[in-house]
C-alpha cells in the first residue's frame, strides 16, 4: 500500500508525481510493489489524479490527516488481513528488503517493523488486520502517531544490522520534503 495521501506543506507540488531517475515516484513504487505483491493499493483522497495508473484507490474511511488514517482505511478491505506499507514521497524502496520482510513476516505480530538509525521506521513496514480496533480508537480520539501506536503492540523490530545488511545507507527510508531534498537527489517537478 502506498500512502499518498499527505497535504504536501512544505512542498508546492504533489509529492508523488516528482520524478527521480526520470521516472515519477508514485509509479517506480507501484511497479516496485507489484513486482512482490498481488494487489497493491494507493491510499488518497484525490483519486482523479491516480486513475490513470489502474491501481486500487483507497480514500480514508475516519477523515483524520495522516498515515493512520490511511493504513486502517486499506486494513478493513474486505479480505485483507495485512498490508505493506510505504509512502509515496520514498523514492528508493529497496524490493529485496521488502522481500526480506515479507519473509519474515509471521502474522503472530501486530506488525513488522524495520529499525534505523536506533529509530522504528513506521512507514515502511507491515501492519495486521489485528490492529483496527485499537487504530480506530486512536483515529477517532484524534491520536495519529505512529510512534506512540507502535508502542502498544506487539511489533517485531528488524534490528538495525540485518537492514544495513541489505540497504547500507538506508535509501528505503529516505523521502522528499522539500524541494531542498528534491534538488539533493538530483529529481525534477512533473506535471500531474
Amino acid at each position: 500500500m502506498i500512502l499518498a495521501g499527505g497535504e504536501n506543506t512544505r512542498m508546492p507540488f504533489v509529492k508523488a508525481f516528482l520524478e527521480i531517475g526520470g521516472k515519477k515516484i508514485i509509479e517506480s513504487n507501484l511497479q516496485a510493489l507489484r513486482s512482490i505483491f498481488n494487489r497493491v493499493f494507493i491510499s488518497t483522497n484525490n483519486p482523479e489524479l491516480f486513475f490513470y495508473l489502474e491501481a486500487h484507490l483507497i480514500g480514508d474511511i475516519i477523515k483524520s490527516r495522516g498515515p493512520m488514517a490511511g493504513i486502517f482505511s486499506s486494513l478493513i478491505v474486505p479480505g485483507v488481513s495485512e498490508v505493506f506499507v510505504t509512502a509515496c514521497d520514498m523514492p528508493f524502496i529497496n524490493v529485496i528488503l521488502i522481500r526480506y520482510m515479507a519473509d519474515k513476516w509471521d502474522g503472530k505480530h501486530d506488525a513488522l517493523i524495520p529499525m534505523y538509525r536506533g529509530k522504528p521506521e513506521p512507514l515502511f513496514g507491515i501492519y495486521s488486520g489485528k490492529v483496527v480496533t485499537i487504530m480506530e480508537k486512536d483515529l477517532r480520539a484524534g491520536r495519529k502517531g505512529l510512534q506512540d501506536f507502535l508502542r502498544r503492540l506487539q511489533v517485531l523490530y528488524i534490528p538495525e544490522k540485518e537492514v544495513k545488511a541489505i540497504d547500507p545507507d538506508g535509501r528505503s527510508f529516505a523521502n522528499i520534503n522539500t524541494m531542498e531534498d528534491l534538488i539533493r537527489e538530483g529529481g525534477g517537478i512533473c506535471s500531474v
